[in-house]
């Protein structure tokens, strides 16, 4: 019973894109392990850009002193 967790931070991603991940990830198991895609568990975390650190820095101000 594989768990695929898949963590982005949240940026106006579609549920048409979520839905290709869960898709995408699901047939990667079953191709690559030969996993049941019935029993096969996507789960996507979208995270707020405050809460995701690069180099020591939030991702949102990251991204505000890469516009200036």
């Amino acid at each position: 019973m594989p768990y695929v967790n898949i963590r982005i931070t949240r940026e106006g991603v579609t549920a048409e894109q979520k839905q290709a991940l869960i898709e995408g990830a699901t047939e990667l198991l079953v191709r690559v392990l030969n996993k049941n895609p019935a029993t096969t568990f996507v789960i996507i975390d979208e995270v707020e850009t405050d809460n995701w650190g690069v180099a020591g820095q939030n991702v949102t101000s990251l991204r505000r002193k890469a516009k200036s």
